[in-house]
């Protein structure tokens, strides 16, 4: 089967900001995404895990989205202004994706 470079854009911020970072992707055009729950973790302030919460203060999220090479730094531009203020974490790896036209 054929298949088709994309990138995939990894968005780890805390709950509230969720709002701020979709409305980013969406006046980027961004065709779609998905928004996961992140449980636990552990990063240079040491672990942490979501058990205890009341709300979503604290909560983190996790934001992907697949676009194509060509957009990837229009996107990543708000996005860095954004997480460079707040607690966030943006990756972007290679991907193969099977229908290019989604992206």
């Amino acid at each position: 089967m054929k298949t088709y470079p994309k990138k995939r854009i990894e968005i780890m911020v805390e709950a509230p900001l969720m709002r701020r970072v979709l409305s980013i992707l969406d006046k980027q055009g961004v065709s779609g995404y998905t928004v996961l729950p992140a449980l636990a973790g552990r990063g240079k302030d040491g672990s942490w895990d979501r058990d205890g919460l009341v709300g979503r203060a604290g909560a983190v999220v996790q934001v992907l989205c697949i676009v194509d090479a060509s957009r990837v730094a229009a996107v990543l531009e708000p996005l860095f202004a954004l997480v460079s203020r707040q607690i966030g974490i943006v990756t972007v790896s290679d991907v193969q994706v099977i229908r290019p036209e989604h992206f």
